[in-house]
């Protein structure tokens, strides 16, 4: 998944992106809203993290024109204002959910998690189809009950297709959501990752729709 973070604290951004990167998230993380802006044009990102107190304005005028835009990634906004009527007015704006500096950085992990799942019209964290059981809340996987161990990366990837399970996902969405503009992508690693995944969960797992990307089956 593939998370725009707008902050203009740089030790606190800083420590943010580390902890989704550890994760397996890709981090975009800029400090003025122009810049953040401009990468939604060329971004179709999970979620955005936006603070309100930016160099160049505040976060709620970026909310509102991305809305009216008719972007509808979920939105958390994070931020010290703390008062009620500034939360009123930021999920009146088209937040999706507001957190309060300081937070924990597993809160603000839990809370991504769960933004992504209600904007794919799925609240549970849980995918089960045949032998395979995961628990994406948890991190938790396994094959006829037997624990399986996923990389930060594999984890990524098979979050993409749990979240989009019977529908097909492109190799070029996967690639996107893999990495941030700071990383360098190998031309193979998108077949690397699904061909680990099969390895672990089994060989059927991830079906591919030759010439048109991957897909897994919907949850049963």
């Amino acid at each position: 998944m593939r998370i725009l973070l707008i902050e203009d604290n740089p030790m606190l951004g800083a420590a943010v992106k580390k902890h989704l990167a550890q994760r397996g998230l890709a981090v975009d993380m800029f400090r003025t809203l122009a810049e953040a802006d401009e990468a939604t044009y060329t971004i179709e990102y999970a979620v955005i993290l936006l603070d309100l107190s930016l160099p160049d304005g505040h976060g709620l005028n970026f909310l509102r024109s991305i809305r009216k835009r008719s972007i509808q990634t979920p939105v958390i906004i994070a931020t010290a204002q703390d008062k009620i009527s500034e939360r009123i007015e930021g999920l009146n704006a088209g937040a999706d959910d507001y957190l309060i500096k300081p937070y924990d950085l597993d809160e603000l992990l839990a809370r991504i998690h769960a933004a992504i799942r209600r904007s794919h019209g799925n609240v549970k964290p849980d995918y089960v189809c045949g032998p395979v059981a995961i628990d994406l809340s948890q991190r938790l996987a396994s094959v006829t009950g037997q624990p399986v161990r996923l990389t930060a990366r594999e984890w990524a990837v098979l979050e993409i297709l749990v979240s989009k399970s019977g529908k097909i996902v492109s190799r070029a969405d996967l690639e996107s959501s893999l990495y941030d503009f700071d990383s360098e992508t190998e031309s193979n690693s998108v077949e690397v990752f699904v061909s680990r995944i099969r390895k672990k969960l089994g060989k059927d797992f991830v079906k591919t729709e030759r010439g048109l990307g991957y897909r897994i089956a919907a949850t049963q």
